[in-house]
């Protein structure tokens, strides 16, 4: 099984003309006619990703936030980016990122929080396929809602607007830095807007329209090997599939 049709069947699952214009998602390093030794999923690129590929016998990293996220005008070296294209570079593995792309189409990134929150009902909280939007069963009070969800997704802190005074029914959803997407989640009537960064000037404006609900960028996202892996295995279930554990630099204390 060459990489290269493991890069296929990604881009038809999640197309690159889906992702957003800033965007950098698809094959970040190396060459993709290589035979798949294995795959390494990850949230993102660091240099103890490439080194635990190494160690598990993959020649395959496949992450949500891409490595070159900017073009790089040396490899010298000199951050943790450069230091892991050349780590990658040296070990012959190949490194692709499925990102917006990811987070637009459909089953991706925001419908994996969706089934995760217990949603139905779910449609694209706008055009393009950004964001989702659905249906709890049954109308949760607000503070039972921020409750769960910090359980759901091991959340130590969840930042709020002004609790909400009547119940949580409606729930739109944006992994990442969702921000961009509360308007829409206004527009839709959702009772709650789940996110995983936004600024503190985002948090007026909107008090007992919705309740906001900040979980953290990768505490949002962390699902989305969960889905990368479902497209590997569904496609090369002889491929290894492997799981990299967290990724987050964000410390609570």
């Amino acid at each position: 099984m060459k990489i290269q049709e493991v890069v296929d069947a990604l881009e038809q699952f999640a197309p690159l003309p889906l992702q957003e214009s800033y965007d950098n998602a698809g094959l970040q390093v190396g060459l993709t006619e290589a035979d798949v030794s294995g795959a390494l999923l990850c949230l993102d690129v660091t240099e103890d990703v490439v080194d635990e590929a190494v160690r598990r016998g993959c020649n395959l990293v496949v992450s949500h936030h891409p490595l070159l996220f900017r073009g790089l005008k040396r490899i010298s070296g000199g951050d943790y980016v450069q230091r892991a294209v050349m780590k990658a570079i040296k070990n012959d593995v190949c490194v692709v990122s499925m990102h917006t792309n990811l987070d637009n189409a459909e089953g991706g990134v925001n419908y994996k929080i969706a089934e995760l929150l217990g949603l139905h009902e779910v449609t694209p909280l706008a055009e393009g396929g950004s964001g989702a939007v659905g249906m709890l069963a049954e109308p949760v009070e607000p503070v039972r809602f921020i409750q769960r969800v910090k359980e759901l997704f091991g959340v130590e802190c969840c930042m709020t607007n002004a609790l909400l005074e009547r119940p949580v029914r409606k729930v739109a959803v944006c992994g990442g830095a969702g921000s961009f997407l509360l308007g829409k989640a206004l527009e839709q009537g959702a009772d709650a807007f789940i996110t995983g960064e936004m600024h503190y000037h985002e948090f007026f404006g909107a008090e007992q329209q919705i309740q906001i609900m900040v979980i953290g960028h990768y505490e949002s996202e962390q699902y989305t090997t969960e889905v990368l892996r479902k497209i590997m295995t569904d496609k090369f279930p002889e491929i290894k599939t492997e799981m990299y554990g967290s990724t987050n630099p964000v410390r609570y204390w």
